[in-house]
Order: structure tokens, then C-alpha cells, then sequence
């Protein structure tokens, strides 16, 4: 259903819009759909289940992205050749007008010369000569006039597509959220105080404080949570799929400066956990919405926030991966999404994630830690 739509949507958009990076995303995206189906269908215990969901619900939002950026790049390039056939309509005229004139002479009227056998011999070299470059532009003029064709009839036929993926990760992100209020099955490394959690987070006035205040509360005994997590520096994947909107450092619009990176997202996007790591806070906070605070290894936390929807407790030691929550806002419109005449798309990612990393009590630049598209 959705599945063998989604990978001929993607198969056609890349052969559309020719062989490029944007085809090779969509079609691993579409391979990523595929397997993350499959292992939908064969988990059978309810952690199974959580970690096929996850992967099903990013590989919707891979693929969806995909296909954004394949009907983006099919609707620009229809417009093109379209302007391009408008500029050379006279030229395209008058190029038909001398194939239907040699189509339709009688053979014995078209072979004949009013200047006697000689004026016919020359009439048949020239003829000879300017018939192929006449078949040349004629068939070039059938493949663009074929192209247009079918740029047009795939972004008619995008639109079934797109409001049957964005339903169906809909319906993957109900039964992520069911699946997570029914674990029972994740491990805890220690039991958080809610009172004393309440109360540094009614006294808090700055997320640092807030973060340093955590480590005199309590706090995980015994080996880290991920004994790689060093190692894995420079390479821990970003939390959700989005763009660097800030990096650390940077000030924003409204004045402030911050030590962290801020990510845009599109609404709803799921966020998981960049590397195994026990969590330390999971809640509202301040202005900066729900935030979660993990611990990978004693000494690091990696703070993200921003969130609407959190899944995690305090206390709880999630495996890479893990989903952590989703982002505010609702699913953009199928209207917004489709590419509009004369921009090429427009900007659906509308919500902020915020990412901070801290090293003994102090923020580090998360791009030391992180894999992104600018490193």
C-alpha cells in the first residue's frame, strides 16, 4: 500500500530529475521504509516493537523528505523547460510548419524543380543535407514536449502519495507512543527524588543551573552508560532530523546567546537518544519547553530542549536510539508541502530543538561531539 507507493513515487522522482545525490536519497530512504516495515512486522516483544517503530516512523520521515526534495527538483526543472519552450515558441513554429509542409506534398510534386533536372539535383542535395538536422531538433523537441509530460503528470500524482505517508506516520507515531506507555522492560540506575527535583526546578533561573544543580541530587552509580561514547566523538548522530539553525555561540534574533546549537525541525519530528545514556531529567523547564537530560558517562550530559512530547523517566537507562519524545506543532498541510508556483518549495521546518553538551559542570560546542552536515 503505502510502502510500494511511496518507492515507485521515489524510483520515478529520481528517474525524473535525473541521476543526482537527491535521486540517491530517495531511493535509500525508500530501502529504509522497506526494512524498517519488515522489522515492524517481525518484532514480537514490546521492545522490539518500540525499536521497529522507531525506525518505521524515521524512515517515514526520510522518505517524505525525500520525495519533498524529488518534487522540489522535478517542479523547477518542469519550469524551466517550460519557459524554455515559451522563449523558442516561434522557432518551434516554424520548425512544425516545414515538417507538416513535407509531409503532406504529393512524393512526384516534392522531387520536382521549376528549373528542369539540374534545379531538381540541387533541391535533393540541399534537401538531403537539412533533413537530418531537421529530424534532430524535431526529436529533441518530442523528448522535452515527452519530459514536460511527465514532470507534470508525476507531481498530479505526488499528491494520493504524500496524504497516505503523512497518515501513515501519523499512525506510527500513535502506536510509538502506545508501545512506549506500555514498556516495562527498560532498566533504571538509580531512583529519582521528585521532591528535590521540584524544588530545584521552581528555584532554577538558568538551564546551567538547573544542570548543575542535578549532579547534588543524586545522581548513576556504576559503569557508564555507553563505554564507547568517547570514542564515538565527532560522530554522534543529531537527535532529529533537521538543519542548524544557530551554531554555539551564535546570537539569535531576539538578542540571546547561547552555548549550545539550535536545530530547525519540522513539526512532530520524533527526537531519539544520539547515544546509550541514563536520563537524568525528563520534564518542563523554564521557557525552553520539555527538556531532557542524559547522561552517556559520568562527567557528560547531553541536554536537548524543546520538545512537546517526552516518552522517559528520570532514572531509566535507554539504549541508543531510544525515542525520546516529539517536537510541537501539527503535521504541515499537504498544500504546504507540495512544491507552489515560482518558489520551489517553501520552509516547513518551524520548530526549534535546543542541544547542549557539558563536560565536568561546563558547556562544550555540541559540533565537537555531533556529526553534522556542515562538518
Amino acid at each position: 500500500m503505502i510502502r510500494a507507493a511511496l518507492i515507485a513515487l521515489l524510483v520515478s522522482t529520481g528517474a525524473a530529475a535525473a541521476e543526482s545525490p537527491a535521486a540517491d536519497a530517495a531511493r535509500a530512504a525508500a530501502k529504509r521504509l522497506e526494512r524498517a516495515t519488515q522489522a515492524l512486522d517481525a518484532a514480537q516483544g514490546a521492545q522490539d516493537r518500540i525499536a521497529a517503530l522507531t525506525e518505521t516512523l524515521r524512515g517515514f520521515e526520510d522518505g517524505l523528505e525525500a520525495m519533498r526534495t524529488g518534487l522540489r527538483k522535478v517542479s523547477i526543472r518542469e519550469r524551466r523547460i517550460s519557459r524554455e519552450l515559451a522563449r523558442r515558441e516561434e522557432d518551434v513554429a516554424r520548425l512544425l510548419g516545414v515538417l507538416l509542409t513535407m509531409g503532406h506534398d504529393p512524393t512526384p510534386v516534392s522531387i520536382l524543380h521549376p528549373a528542369g533536372p539540374l534545379g531538381t539535383a540541387r533541391s535533393g542535395m540541399i534537401l538531403a543535407d537539412v533533413t537530418p538536422a531537421l529530424n534532430a531538433r524535431a526529436a529533441e523537441l518530442r523528448e522535452t514536449l515527452r519530459e514536460v509530460t511527465t514532470l507534470r503528470l508525476l507531481q498530479e500524482n505526488a499528491a494520493d502519495t504524500l496524504e497516505e505517508g503523512l497518515r501513515a506516520a501519523q499512525k506510527a507515531r500513535t502506536a510509538l507512543s502506545q508501545a512506549v506507555s506500555d514498556r516495562t522492560d527498560l532498566p533504571r540506575r538509580f531512583a529519582a527524588d521528585p521532591v528535590k527535583t521540584a524544588i530545584l526546578v521552581a528555584s532554577t533561573e538558568t538551564l546551567e543551573g538547573f544542570a548543575s544543580g542535578l549532579s547534588e541530587i543524586g545522581g548513576s552509580d556504576g559503569p557508564a552508560a555507553d563505554e564507547n561514547f568517547a570514542a564515538r566523538k565527532g560522530r554522534l548522530p543529531l537527535p532529529a532530523q533537521g538543519r542548524i539553525l544557530h551554531h554555539a555561540g551564535e546570537t539569535d534574533a531576539t538578542g540571546v546567546t547561547r552555548p549550545g546549537l539550535v536545530l530547525a525541525t519540522r513539526p512532530r519530528a520524533l527526537v531519539t537518544a544520539p547515544a546509550a545514556a541514563t536520563v537524568r531529567y525528563g520534564g518542563p523547564l523554564l521557557d525552553y519547553g520539555n527538556v531532557i537530560i542524559l547522561e552517556p558517562r559520568a562527567g557528560t550530559l547531553l541536554v536537548i530542549a524543546g520538545l512537546d512530547v517526552v516518552y522517559v523517566e528520570s532514572g531509566q537507562v535507554l539504549p541508543e536510539g531510544s525515542p525520546l519524545g516529539l517536537m510541537p506543532g501539527q503535521d504541515a498541510e499537504l498544500g504546504a508541502i507540495l512544491p507552489q508556483p515560482g518558489d520551489g518549495g517553501g520552509n516547513d521546518s518551524t520548530e526549534t530543538l535546543y542541544i547542549e553538551v557539558r563536560q565536568d559542570n561546563a558547556p562544550v560546542d555540541p559540533e565537537v561531539w555531533f556529526q553534522t552536515q556542515e562538518g
